[in-house]
Formats: structure tokens, sequence, C-alpha cells
């Protein structure tokens, strides 16, 4: 990696800053870039004039050992040692905020600026004491950019990609995703996202993207770039910017965005705004650890499939050789992109907004009065309290972790996670609200809670979004994936009298089955799995976490509308009758892919095995049935509840999933499943061991 990423590296340090003083962003700081062998994270320096709210880390009490500040000589610069990425000289210039319209600027922005520049030894980098979310400086502004700015004296690198480290593409692939490991520091989790790669990945998107376009003539592509909190999401967004511009086509950066806006920048027409973009990239992994990042892609169609996903990664793998042999002439060749700063989100919040408030009959503020709370887990969902929530109307207060801090330091971002979901529950009843709201990372799913403290989630969830479009398209299909309960059934078909077709897991899964039943005449307009991940068909078939919290807000404000102070019981109501059980288990049985057993094999031939073998023992037991239709897996029913053994779609695991009325019965379905799959000597049973025999 070139010095000509020490800008980005830069930028990353100044975005997301969680502590509320100087001395928790210096620590915080340390936590960052300490696990990575950095003894000296920043050198403080007097100088004379330094702005009031800033304090230096010499007064922190006490400051840690490696953070004490060294004498001027000795002085260096913000991080050292970290594989050529050393960034010799740092300022940030706070501005302007950033417009709606964005700026215009060209794609090398963070070359060499020096205009404005005080010496290194004038300059005294220093943390903002009011929320520590920027580095200040004294140094003179020398940007007209409507956004911060980092310049640096560190060179430019040669050419875009070149890089002589050895990445296998095809590992970074994640189903429908891209994943990778993006920060340094975890052991036994070496970086393997890195920026060249990601800038080869890019660039082969751009290429994949323009096959597609070649029958309407189109030459210069126009893509847009957004990211979650994740501390390494500027570095690989400057990296997207770099391989979509040198490849000759323009780029959009949204900045701080969630995946669902970035699907819905190639529907917007708003040519102010540069929209619609032909193609869309989100930087994201979801509620995945800080150190991983990664890559989801759209165009007007959807997101991309996995055959797509391998397509890209083929050419990214050969963008890379060549790059790395400077075999690249039609990149030195083309005239570089264009990049425009654009924020995006408060177009696509502000559809969101007029979607409410059409469903109460145009009132412009239909939620005043009611008291809804947000739990943002540090992602990039704050923006629905002060872009959506706030401008209909609603009461905000005791909203939380809204800040975005890719370290996640409150909860993981995951409305599937107990600890989440028991966060935003009490911030529901601490406040009195009548609604909670939380969202993963970048927005694609969600959950929610009412007044009472009720979770809204999985199962409930699906009924309650069922009862909502089955009220609208009478007799509709809800797709939903393989670890739904036989209690929904019962919900959505006898109840709701609509159709469940249970399908398998994966979101894209799910969706793409649905899109499937419409296509064969069988209408659907309901695609969710139990992760908290929706599509509808009036939303063009996309897993968006905001847009299903509106289909709540849709039946809050016409209810308020007609006078009813009911708050969230009108959404209570309507999942009234659901059966649940009163066990619900999840059980991980890993493969060793190391044991004799598999011959040396893949871990799916041996986990295949493992369900025949379960399948055919079933069938003995009298007390068992096999379910009539099932997609995935091995899906029992018997002593009043129900179990499936399913291979995991990317991981050598077999979960299995057990619900019951009991404790007992749930036993009884685990030793069932216990007895058929003891013998295979290559798979761990020892959780299931401790479940049936407590």
């Amino acid at each position: 990696m070139g010095l000509d990423r020490a800008c980005e590296q830069a930028r990353d340090l100044t975005e997301y800053f969680p502590a509320s003083s100087a001395c928790g962003g210096a620590a915080h700081l340390h936590q960052i870039f300490g696990s990575i062998g950095t003894n000296e994270v920043f050198a403080f320096l007097s100088k004379k004039g330094s702005p009031s709210t800033a304090a230096p880390l010499s007064s922190c009490s006490p400051p840690p050992p490696s953070l004490k500040p060294k004498p001027p000589p000795h002085a260096r610069a913000a991080m050292a040692a970290l594989s050529a990425k050393t960034i010799q000289n740092a300022f940030l210039a706070q501005h302007h905020p950033r417009t709606r319209h964005g700026t215009r600027y060209p794609s090398d922005f963070c070359s060499l600026k020096t205009r404005g520049m005080h010496s290194f030894q004038e300059c005294r980098l220093t943390v903002a004491d009011s929320s520590a979310k920027w580095l200040n400086t004294t140094s003179t502004p020398w940007t007209s950019f409507n956004k911060q700015a980092i310049s640096c004296n560190a060179a430019q690198g040669g050419s875009v990609v070149s890089s002589s480290e050895k990445v296998d593409f095809l590992k970074l692939q994640n189903g429908s995703d891209i994943r990778g490991v993006a920060v340094a520091g975890v052991e036994g989790e070496p970086v393997n996202l890195t920026e060249p790669a990601t800038e080869a990945i890019a660039a082969a998107f751009a290429a994949w993207l323009l096959n597609k376009k070649e029958a309407d003539g189109l030459r210069r592509l126009r893509i847009s770039v957004g990211h979650d909190s994740r501390i390494s999401a500027h570095k690989l967004q400057n990296a997207v910017t770099h391989g979509i511009t040198a490849a000759g086509h323009d780029i959009l950066q949204f900045g701080l965005a969630s995946t669902p806006a970035m699907f819905n920048s190639t529907l917007t027409e708003d040519e102010r705004n540069h929209l619609p973009v032909d193609g869309a990239i989100m930087i994201t992994a979801s509620h995945l650890p800080y150190n991983r990042n990664g890559l989801k892609f759209f165009t007007s169609d959807g997101g991309l499939n996995k055959a797509d996903i391998k397509d890209i990664l083929e050419r990214a793998s050969k963008i890379y050789e060549e790059s790395a042999h400077g075999k690249l002439k039609e990149w030195e060749d083309a005239s570089r992109g264009v990049v425009n700063s654009v924020d995006y989100m408060s177009i696509y919040a502000s559809d969101l907004v007029q979607a409410v408030r059409k469903s109460a009959g145009d009132k412009d503020k239909p939620l005043e009065g009611l008291h809804i709370v947000v739990d943002a887990g540090n992602g990039a969902g704050g923006f629905f309290v002060d872009k959506v929530l706030k401008p209909l109307g609603a009461v905000t207060t005791g909203s939380q972790f809204l800040e975005p801090d890719g370290l996640f330091p409150n909860h993981i971002p995951n409305p599937e996670d107990k600890t989440a979901m028991k966060a935003i529950t009490q911030a529901v009843l601490d406040n009195k609200a009548d609604l909670g709201i939380i969202f993963d990372t970048d927005v694609d799913r969600s959950a929610a809670v009412d007044s009472s403290g009720r979770e809204m989630n999985r199962n409930r969830l699906i009924a309650l979004m069922a009862a909502i479009v089955l009220e609208e398209h009478p007799g509709t299909t809800v797709v939903t994936d393989s670890v739904t309960s036989d209690g929904l059934t019962v919900f959505i078909e006898n109840k709701l009298g609509g159709k469940h077709h249970r399908f398998k897991r994966g979101y894209k899964n799910v969706i793409d089955e649905a899109i499937r039943l419409n296509s064969i005449g069988e209408e659907s307009h309901l695609a969710m799995e139990t992760s908290g991940h929706g599509a509808l068909k009036e939303n063009h078939w996309l897993d968006d976490g905001a847009y299903l919290m509106v289909k709540l807000l849709n039946k809050l404000a016409a209810a308020r509308t007609l006078g009813s102070s009911i708050g969230s019981k009108v959404l209570t109501d309507l999942v009234e009758g659901l059966e649940e059980a009163a066990v619900t288990v999840e059980i991980r049985l890993k493969i060793d892919q190391n044991h004799a057993d598999l011959k040396g094999g893949p871990f799916r031939d041996y986990g295949e095995a493992v369900l025949r073998h379960l399948e055919n023992a079933i069938g003995k037991d009298p007390n068992l049935h096999k379910a009539p239709k099932n997609y995935e897996g091995v899906r029992v029913s018997g002593y009043g509840g129900w179990f499936l053994l399913r291979l995991s779609l990317h991981d050598p695991v077999l979960p299995l999933n057990i619900e019951a009325p009991s404790n007992d019965d749930a036993i009884k379905l685990g030793l069932a499943v216990l007895a058929a799959v003891n013998e295979f000597s290559a798979l761990d049973v020892t959780a299931l061991n401790k479940f049936v025999q407590q």
C-alpha cells in the first residue's frame, strides 16, 4: 500500500469518535491503533492560540503511557509504522456543512496541498472537547470544498490498484455480497479486503455494468458509493472512487448512507443531483465485528446475485494481476471520471416522510403527540430521527446510539441480538414511549417494540407485516425463510386468509422466490426473513428496514388521523392470535473439516450425508412427521413442536432450530436428532448433548 493512501487513513480518524471528551476520544483512538502495534498515536505539540474548546492529551489524567506527549524534537505524526501508511503531516479543517446538492470536485482531491499549512513543529493535533469527534488544528483553512478535508505531505502513489500483495478474490464472496477483513489487529484474521483489492473490485463492477449497458450505447457510467459507520469505511470509499474514476467513469459519494438508499439512487429521477445512477455500491458488513467490511452492488433491477458477484470477482482478479505488472494501458489512456458529493440521505428520507403523510390524508404532522424512540446501534440509522420522525411531528426524546461509531461500543446493531433488543425495550419503558424502533448497521433490517415492551421481531414482525399487507392485498402469498414457526403458518393462513410459502434461508433467496412466484401467476407482495430483512413488491422488492418501519408508522398515522389515541396498540392488535412456542432453541453443530471422515472432501458433502441419514431415521419414528413441503434441510413436527436441521449457506455448520410447547418436549425433539447424527464423528454434538441432558 503506497503513501497515496495517507489522506484516506487520516480521514478515517476524523469521522467516528464516539467519546464525549478529549480524553475519551484519545483513548478511543488508542483502542483502534494500539492493537496493531502503534506505540505513539498522537504527538501533541505546543502552539499559541489553540481553540479554547480543544484539550491536549496531556490534560487527561492519567494518560495511557503510550499516549504521553513527547518533546517536540522527537515528535512524529499521527500514526507510525503502519505498513507504509505513515501520515507524515496531517491537518484537518472543518468547513461549511455539506449541502443537499453536494459539491463537484476532482477525483484526486486528496493530493498534496501546501498553501496555508504551518510547519510540523507548529502544528498541534487536538481532540475536540465537545464531542471528541473532530481532530482540530490551528492550520489555516486551505480547501474550498463543502466537506471536511485532509491535507498531508505524503507523496502521491503511482498507478491505481498496483500492489504486490496476493489476494484470493473468490474467497471474498459471501453469497450475493462481498465480505472480508479490512482492519488488522484481530489474531488469526489477516486483512484481505485491502484498498488495492477494493479498487480492482470497483473497476470490475464498472466493467461488468458497462457490459450490461452496451445495448443503451453507454460508454461513461455514473455510479454511487456510500458506507455505514465502520472505521474502515472512508479508506474503502476512496478506494472505490479511485477504481471507478481511473476507469473513466463518474462517481457520486454519498458518505454515511443506508443500503436501501443506495439501491434507491438507481431509481431516483433528479438530474440536478446527477440521479439516477447506473449502479450503486454500498460499503458494509452488516452486524459483523468492527474489523470486517464488505461491498454490496445494485442496479435498477435490484441487488446482484451470486453468479454476478463471482463474475465481478473473477474480473477483479484479472485487473489486479495485470495492474501489478503494469499492463492496464487502457486505464492510462482513459480520461479520469469526475467525483460529486451528494447528500442523498436527505432525498431518500424525504420520500419516506411523504409516504407517511400520504397515508394520513396528506396531514403535515401525522405523528404529532406520539413518542417514538430509535436505537441505531451506532450504525447508519440515526438519520431516521431527525430526517423522518421529527418532520412528522413525533417526540423522539430517549432515542439512543444515533451517532455513528464503527466499534459499536453499546451493543451489536442486530435486531436478532438479545442485548440489542433489551436495550431498545428498556428505552421504550424508561421513556414511556409509544413505540421503539431498532435498525441494524446499514438499515436493511429492523424490528420494533410496543409501548408495553413487547418485542416485534422474528416471527412476530413477519406476522405484523403480513397482517398489514393482507389488508391491502387479500389472499396474497407471504414468502419467508425456512426457520419460521408453525404458529406463523396457522396465523397467516387461518386468521389472515393468506398463503404461507416457507422457503430457504437467505434474504436474496426469499426475495427471488417471491419474484418467481409472481412471474408464474401466484401473487406475492411480501418476502421476509426472521432476521429482519423484509421486502415488498410496492417497494421494488428492496429489503429496506426503514421502509418496513414506515409501514408501521402508516398504521399509527392513519389511526391518529381518525382520532385514535391508543398508540402502538393498533399494531399489537394486528398480531392477536399468533401462537408462539414457549421454548425456542438454536444449536449449531460444527463440522470438523480436518477430520478423517471427510476424506479431504468438501464439508457440504458431509453435511448432506448427515441430513440424508436423519431423514431416513425420522421415517421410522411414529411420533415424528416430515413436513409435506420443505425446501431446505430436514423439517419435522412432533411432540407439539418442530425442528429443522439444515446446512449453513456458507459455513461448515448444521444449525438446529427447535420450537416446542415445553422444555421436556424440546428435549424429546433434540434426542431424536442426537440419536440419528451421533455416529457422525466429524460433527461436534457437544452443545446438543448439553441441551438434552439438562
